[in-house]
C-alpha cells in the first residue's frame, strides 16, 4: 500500500495505545489525542520520502511522546516535571516503545477508565469511548448512531472539558472505586454492542461496525483485567450474540426472527470463543445474560432450546438487576416454558410501567402472545401499536406485516425477545 494509506491504517490500529501512552505523560486524554494527531501528521509528512518505517506503531508512539515531553518542558520547568513523573520521563526519552508490552497495557486499561468516568453522560461515554479506543472518526460515529457530526463533535470535547474540569487523575482506581468504574465500562461497552445489534432507528436493523468495535473492547478488556470474572461475562455474552449476525437478517435486510434464523449461520468461532469466556464468567448480570444466550447456542434447534432452564435464569437476572426490560424478556421464556397464557399475565402486568410506555417491543410480545392463543383482532392492534413506535423502518416493516397477517393466522410465531438481554 501507498504511505498515505500505511499511515491511516496503522494509526486506526494504534491509536488507543499511543493515546494511552502519552496521556500517561501529559495526564490530559484531549492533548493526548491532539499529539497523537500531531505525530499523524509527521507521518503523513515523512513517510511518502523515507519510506515506511519497520515497526510504524512503535514510531508514532515515539513521535507523540516526544511531542508530549517538549510540551512539558515549555509548560513547566524540566526539573519540576522530572520530580513528578520520576524515571519513568526519563527513559521515555530514550526508549521509542517500552521494552516491556505490559506497560502499553497499563496505559490502555487506564485510558478505558479515563474515558468510561462516570462523571460524563452515558452519551459522552459512548462518544468518547469510541473516538479514543474504537479509532473512530467524528463523522463515522454520527453515522452509526444517527446523529448530526456537530452534536458528536460537542459531546467529545464537552467530555474532555469535563474530565480536566472534574481533575479526573488518569489511572486505574482501585477497591470500591474500582467496582464502581469498572460497572460503568462494561455499560458503555455493552450499549455500543447494542445500538449495532439492534438499531434504535434508521433503515437498518443491523450496525455490524458498532458490533465489531464493542466485542474488539470487550476482547481487549478481558485480555487486561483477566482476573475480573463480569468482565469475561461480557465478552462471552458479545461473542454469543454476535455469532447469530447473519442469520438475523435476510437477503434484503429484512429482520428474520429467532424461532426462523437458519442456525447454520450461526458462527462456530464465536460461539466456542463464548464458550471459553463463559467459563471465566462469574455469576454478574452480565455473566448471567451470557448463561442464557449460551442455552440458544446449545439448542440444535429452536424446538430443543431449553426454556424453563432460561425462565429460571432471567428470575436470577431479575433478582439481580431489577428491570422491566428483564421482566418482558422473563414473560417470553416463560410462555415458552409454560404457555402464551402465563406468558401473556406476566406481560400484562408490566402494562404500567412507565419505563415501558414507549418500548415497542411490549405490544410487539403482547401481539405475538394473543396470536398464539388465537386472538388474532387484538394481536393486529398491538402489532399496529408496536409498528407506530418503533423509529427502526426495519422493525416497522415486519411489524406491519405481521399485523396484516395476524387476522388470518392464529398460528404460532415466538418474537425474539428484547436485543441485549441474552435472548
Amino acid at each position: 500500500m501507498s504511505a498515505p494509506q500505511a499511515v491511516e491504517t496503522v494509526y486506526r490500529i494504534e491509536s488507543p495505545r499511543i493515546i494511552a501512552a502519552v496521556a500517561r505523560i501529559v495526564r490530559d486524554v484531549g492533548l493526548a489525542e491532539e499529539l497523537a494527531q500531531d505525530a499523524l501528521v509527521a507521518a503523513l509528512e515523512q513517510w511518502p520520502e523515507s519510506g515506511v518505517p519497520d515497526r510504524p506503531g512503535a514510531w508514532l508512539t515515539a513521535t507523540a511522546k516526544h511531542r508530549a515531553i517538549d510540551l512539558v518542558r515549555r509548560r513547566e520547568t524540566y526539573a519540576r516535571k522530572l520530580a513528578e513523573v520520576g524515571r519513568e520521563l526519563t527513559d521515555t526519552v530514550h526508549d521509542p516503545e517500552p521494552a516491556d508490552p505490559e506497560d502499553i497495557d497499563d496505559d490502555l486499561l487506564r485510558l478505558v477508565f479515563t474515558a468510561c468516568h462516570p462523571v460524563l453522560s452515558a452519551e459522552a461515554r459512548i462518544a468518547l469511548t469510541l473516538r479514543l479506543l474504537g479509532g473512530l472518526t467524528t463523522a463515522e460515529i454520527a453515522r452509526a448512531f444517527l446523529v448530526p457530526e456537530p452534536t458528536v463533535a460537542q459531546r467529545i470535547v464537552r467530555a474532555k472539558r469535563a474530565l480536566a474540569r472534574a481533575g479526573v487523575p488518569f489511572e486505574v482506581p482501585y477497591g470500591a472505586d474500582r467496582e464502581a468504574r469498572l460497572s460503568s465500562v462494561l455499560e458503555v461497552i455493552y450499549l455500543i454492542f447494542n445500538e449495532g445489534y439492534s438499531a434504535t432507528a434508521g433503515d437498518d436493523l443491523l450496525r455490524p461496525g458498532l458490533c465489531e468495535d464493542a466485542l474488539r473492547l470487550a476482547r481487549v478488556l478481558a485480555g487486561l483485567m483477566p482476573k475480573e470474572p463480569e468482565v469475561h461475562g461480557l465478552a462471552a455474552l458479545l461473542e454469543l450474540q454476535a455469532s447469530r449476525t447473519a442469520a438475523r437478517t435476510g437477503p434484503g435486510g429484512e429482520p428474520v426472527l429467532l424461532a426462523d434464523q437458519d442456525r447454520s449461520r450461526w458462527s462456530g468461532l464465536l460461539v466456542r470463543r463464548g464458550f471459553a469466556a463463559l467459563e471465566k464468567a462469574g455469576t454478574g448480570p452480565y455473566s448471567l445474560q451470557a448463561a442464557i444466550a449460551a442455552h440458544h447456542a446449545r439448542a440444535a434447534t429452536y424446538e430443543d432450546t431449553d426454556w424453563a432452564a432460561i425462565a429460571t435464569l432471567y428470575g436470577r437476572l431479575a433478582h439481580l438487576a431489577p428491570s422491566p426490560v428483564v421482566e418482558l424478556n422473563r414473560a417470553v421464556a416463560v410462555s415458552m416454558a409454560d404457555g402464551p397464557a402465563a406468558g401473556l399475565a406476566l406481560v400484562d402486568a408490566l402494562a404500567a410501567e412507565p419505563a415501558l410506555a414507549g418500548y415497542h417491543l411490549l405490544p410487539s410480545v403482547r401481539g405475538d402472545l394473543l396470536l398464539r392463543l388465537g386472538r388474532g383482532p387484538e394481536a393486529r392492534a398491538e402489532f399496529t401499536r408496536a409498528a407506530d413506535l418503533t423509529r427502526n423502518a426495519r422493525e416497522r416493516a415486519l411489524l406491519l406485516e405481521r399485523a396484516r397477517t395476524a387476522g388470518e393466522s392464529a398460528g404460532r410465531q415466538a418474537g425474539e425477545p428484547a436485543p441485549g438481554s441474552g435472548d
